[in-house]
C-alpha cells in the first residue's frame, strides 16, 4: 500500500498544478503558497504517523475479523456486486465516524486538522488527520463481523478516500442530479464552511443521501467561508495536529468536578462547565472576521526556500514509504520523527521562527539520524 502511495504522489501534483492553472488563467487563484505547503505536510505526515500505527489502522480490523466474522468465505465478496456492497459500507460507516469528529470534543481534536485550512483547493483534500485512526477503527468493526475480508476493506477505504480528493475544489459549480445523490465539490464547500447554516452538514464521503436520509444535510446558496471557527493561525504542523488536545486538557485541569472533567472530552466542541461557560459567552462569531485568512508574508526568497524544503520533505518521505517494509518498528518510529522535525522546520520557517540556516541543521540532523538508523539495518 505505501508504494501505491508513492506512485500516486505525482498525479496529485499534476492535478494541484493544473487546478492552480485554471484559476490563475480565470484570475480566480484559490491557492496560497505557505497554506498549500501546510496541507501538503499534514497529508504526509499522516502518511508517516499511519506506518507506525498499524494496529490502528487495519490491525485491530483483521483481529476481529479473524475472531468473529460471520461470513468471512462468503463467495459475496468475490463478485464485482460484493465490492460494490464493501465500497458501501465503508461509505455508511465512514458518514458516522465523519458525523462523529464534528459532534465529539475528542474526536474533533482528531478531524479538525482537515478544517484548519482557510482555503478550499486540491491541497486541502490531501491535508489528512494523523490521530483520526486512533479511535475511528471503532466505526468500521461492522464491515469485519459482517465479514468484509480486510484486503477488501483497506481497498474499498481507498476508493472512497480517493473520490473525495476532486470534491474539493472551488472551480466545479452545482452538478444537478448528481448534487443529490453524492458528495460534489457544491456539497462539500457546505462541509468546510464555518457559516452558521452550514455547520455540522454533508458529511458523506461518498454519498450525500447519508446526510439526506439522517438530516444533516445542507444546500450550497450563499458563498462558504472556510477554516475553523478558532482559527490555527499557525504554519506549526506538530501543534495543529496536538493542539486541540492541549485545548481540552487545560479546560478538563480547570473544571472544578471529576464528571466535567470528563465531559470536556466526550461532549460537543466548545462544551463548557458551568464555572468556565462565563469566559466564552457574548463572544459571537464574527463571520467577516473569518473571511481575513491567517496570511504572513513572504520575501520572494523566503518562498523559494519553503518551496526546497518541502521538496527535500517530501522525498525523504516518499523514500521512507517506499522502504518502510525494511524498518522494525523502533526504526520507523525515530524515522517518523525525524522527517515530521523537518516539516516542522518548514512551518516554523514559514512563520519566521526560524532562519533558514537553523531549517539547514534541522535537516542535518534529521538526515544524520537518518542515515545511522539505515547503515544499522
Amino acid at each position: 500500500m505505501e508504494k501505491f502511495i508513492v506512485l500516486i504522489f505525482p498525479v496529485f501534483f499534476l492535478l494541484i498544478g493544473a487546478e492552480f492553472a485554471y484559476g490563475w488563467f480565470k484570475q480566480r487563484n484559490t491557492y496560497r503558497l505557505n497554506d498549500a505547503l501546510s496541507s501538503l505536510s499534514q497529508g504526509l505526515i499522516s502518511q508517516l504517523v499511519a506506518l507506525v500505527t498499524q494496529l490502528f489502522q487495519i490491525g485491530l480490523y483483521a483481529l476481529v475479523f479473524d475472531k468473529i466474522a460471520l461470513f468471512p468465505e462468503a463467495s459475496l465478496w468475490d463478485t464485482w456486486y460484493g465490492w460494490v456492497i464493501a465500497v458501501l459500507l465503508f461509505d455508511f460507516c465512514d458518514y458516522w465516524l465523519h458525523r462523529m469528529g464534528h459532534e465529539n470534543a475528542v474526536m474533533w481534536a482528531a478531524h479538525m486538522v482537515h478544517h484548519q485550512s482557510q482555503d478550499f483547493n486540491f491541497s486541502t483534500a490531501l491535508r489528512q488527520e494523523s490521530t483520526v485512526a486512533l479511535i475511528g477503527w471503532i466505526f468500521y468493526l461492522p464491515m469485519a463481523v459482517i465479514g468484509v475480508p480486510p484486503e477488501q476493506f483497506a481497498i474499498a477505504g481507498l476508493i472512497v478516500l480517493l473520490f473525495q480528493f476532486w470534491i474539493h475544489t472551488e472551480h466545479i459549480g452545482k452538478l444537478g442530479w448528481f448534487d443529490r445523490v453524492f458528495s460534489s465539490p457544491s456539497n462539500h464547500r457546505v462541509h468546510h464552511a464555518v457559516n452558521d447554516q452550514y455547520l455540522d452538514k454533508n458529511y458523506g464521503g461518498m454519498l450525500v443521501i447519508w446526510d439526506r436520509l439522517f438530516g444533516t444535510f445542507a444546500e450550497e446558496k450563499e458563498s462558504c467561508v472556510y477554516g475553523t471557527r478558532t482559527p490555527l493561525n499557525s504554519w506549526d504542523p506538530v501543534w495543529a495536529i496536538v493542539g486541540e488536545y492541549w485545548h481540552l486538557l487545560q479546560l478538563s485541569r480547570q473544571a472544578k468536578h471529576w464528571p466535567d472533567k470528563i465531559r470536556v472530552w466526550i461532549k460537543h466542541p466548545g462544551w463548557r462547565p458551568a464555572e468556565l461557560h462565563a469566559e466564552v459567552q457574548g463572544q459571537a462569531f464574527d463571520l467577516d472576521a473569518a473571511r481575513k485568512a491567517y496570511n504572513p508574508p513572504l520575501t520572494h526568497r523566503a518562498q523559494v526556500l519553503a518551496v526546497l524544503q518541502f521538496t527535500l520533505m517530501m522525498a525523504a518521505s516518499a523514500a521512507y514509504l517506499w522502504f518502510a517494509e525494511d524498518f522494525g518498528y523502533g526504526q520507523s518510529l525515530l524515522l517518523t520523527a525525524a522527517v515530521i522535525a523537518g516539516f516542522w522546520g518548514l512551518g516554523a520557517y514559514l512563520q519566521g521562527r526560524v532562519s533558514a540556516l537553523q531549517v539547514l541543521l534541522i535537516d542535518l540532523a534529521s538526515i544524520a539520524c537518518a542515515a545511522a538508523l539505515v547503515l544499522r539495518r
